[in-house]
């Protein structure tokens, strides 16, 4: 089993936040994979379903994006996995927009998701980042961070959420570099 936690913070007044597309990803693979109804649990929303042949629990933590960590540990623990079955879906600035890269460790970039994460399990865990591009000037950052999607993203983002749900099944396989590829690829057509 492996459990994705898509990074976002709850709430409606959140919803097309550029901080929020880790939430977005996590509902694009449901939709796309025929998973379960959302249900609360482990301090969030969670998903259950099969990719091929993997079963993966989707968690959406609806404990803030800062608190990230707590929800994504109550999961592991509850079914005794480690950080290795740990896939985390989070917004990217220094990543151009809608561009997907996946790696497994890396630092933290000031994301206060992945730094609760870190302070719970380490680095080592794996990470689906999502470009959402940089304002230019450091002081415009949490604004773009914690903006909408403007008008003109609608399209490229629901293709680009589209992608990931599509090449999902690569990354429950363990070929994070087949996953990057084909994104790309369905990202040209």
């Amino acid at each position: 089993m492996q459990i994705w936690a898509g990074l976002g913070n709850p709430g409606g007044q959140y919803a097309l936040h550029r901080h929020n597309v880790g939430f977005m990803a996590m509902d694009a693979i449901a939709e796309v994979h025929g998973f379960a109804p959302e249900a609360k649990k482990f301090s969030g929303w969670v998903r259950e379903g099969r990719i091929g042949s993997v079963k993966v629990l989707l968690l959406k933590p609806a404990t803030f994006m800062n608190e990230s960590g707590r929800a994504v540990g109550e999961a592991l623990r509850f079914y005794k996995l480690g950080v290795e079955d740990l896939t985390v879906f989070h917004d990217e600035l220094d990543l151009a927009p809608m561009k997907v890269k996946a790696r497994t460790g890396g630092g933290l970039a000031g994301h206060n998701g992945l730094r609760s994460i870190n302070q719970h399990f380490g680095p080592d865990f794996r990470r689906v980042r999502i470009g959402i591009g940089h304002p230019g000037h450091k002081d415009r950052v949490t604004g773009h961070v914690l903006g909408n999607y403007a008008k003109a993203e609608m399209d490229p983002l629901a293709d680009m959420l589209a992608a990931i749900a599509a090449e999902a099944h690569w990354l429950a396989e363990g070929d994070e570099a087949r996953f990057m590829s084909d994104v790309a690829l369905r990202q040209q057509d």
